[in-house]
């Protein structure tokens, strides 16, 4: 369906896209995923026609999006993040525009035109002028002249962007209704987004593909294998002492507890034994009461920032904040120390 090879992207020193290579077949949703500046809508621009690449190639249907343009672009229909609406236009008159353009056979433009206002729910304002209409109005009329001419692959940059919740749910639905006829590609940097909607997610950072699978094998990815979340009472000391016994356990981080007296701390584990049991007797037998010992949820968010690096440079800022804190707090010493002399 498409096939993208060693695409790159550069506008003078920044590389925008870094040698992406991926492929798209029929009837799925794909994410596409990543941090805002990562490089996604000038993939998407590029894998549209609208700008060229530097380097690699983009294939529609066998076709090249370079080198056979037209016939290309016949299988796609793309929404940008801003819906290319004319605002002076009533919602029929800016569809059947659309059609011309598409150069749909007049004979089918009206039927095709009804049943896709139909199906992107905006036949009920199909006479009101698109400037009159609300944001989520908006984005239907731009998602309705991307099915114009029934392309294969609909391409949606940031569809839900600016909506309120009833209207996100809305245009969820509808990108759902139209995976049953076509293969939609959906680029966002929303998580819950892609993990509701997607059946394929790609991440991509920096502009190169860091992870390509369905949601429930990213889950399955992450770094330094399963987690425990444990609360104890008792020592600190005597609670490492019998954690540095289990070879199973590769990391433990001590956290806040929630309860008075307890010990909390999250357990990376590795391999497949479960030693719940075999720790539970160990505590017995310090005399350490658990209040705590379950499976700690990973997210899709956990993911993301793991394999963006958004997670490392949380953690510096975090320590950077920190310092910042801890200098602030000795020169306001320093200074209270000079007063009192």
């Amino acid at each position: 369906m498409i096939e993208i090879e060693n695409l790159t992207k550069k506008y003078g020193d920044h590389v925008a896209v870094d040698h992406l290579s991926f492929r798209i077949d029929r009837g799925m949703i794909y994410g596409f995923l990543g941090p805002n500046g990562a490089g996604k809508s000038t993939t998407m621009n590029i894998m549209t026609g609208y700008i060229a690449a530097t380097e690699g190639t983009v294939k529609i249907n066998g076709y090249d999006i370079l080198k056979e343009p037209e016939k290309a672009k016949k299988s796609i229909g793309y929404l940008p993040e801003i819906p290319p609406v004319y605002p002076d236009m009533t919602v029929y008159e800016y569809l059947k525009f659309v059609a011309e353009l598409k150069k749909v056979p007049r004979e089918e433009r009206k039927e095709q035109i009804e049943d896709i206002m139909e199906q992107t729910r905006v036949y009920d304002v199909k006479d009101r002028l698109i400037k009159n209409l609300s944001k989520g109005y908006k984005q239907r009329v731009g998602l309705a002249q991307a099915i114009i001419g029934y392309p294969e692959v609909i391409i949606l940059d940031e569809p839900t962007v600016g909506l309120d919740p009833k209207q996100i749910i809305e245009i969820r639905e509808l990108i759902k209704e139209l995976a049953r006829k076509h293969t939609v590609i959906l680029s966002s940097h929303i998580l819950s987004e892609v993990s509701a909607v997607c059946d394929h997610i790609m991440i991509i950072s920096k502009g190169k593909l860091v992870a390509s699978d369905t949601p429930e094998g990213l889950m399955a990815m992450m770094k330094g294998g399963r987690q425990l979340m444990l609360s104890v009472k008792g020592r600190k000391e005597s609670l490492e002492a019998v954690l540095k016994e289990c070879p199973q356990i590769t990391d433990y981080r001590f956290e806040e507890a929630k309860e008075e007296g307890c010990i909390f701390t999250t357990l990376s584990i590795e391999g497949e034994e479960d030693i719940r049991e075999k720790l539970f007797y160990r505590l017995c037998e310090e005399k350490m009461p658990i209040m705590e010992l379950v499976p700690a949820e990973r997210t899709l968010e956990d993911v993301f920032l793991e394999l963006t690096g958004e997670e490392k440079k949380e953690e510096e800022q975090n320590k950077e904040s920190g310092l910042e804190e801890a200098e602030t707090e000795s020169k306001e010493e320093d200074k209270k120390d000079e007063g009192d002399i």
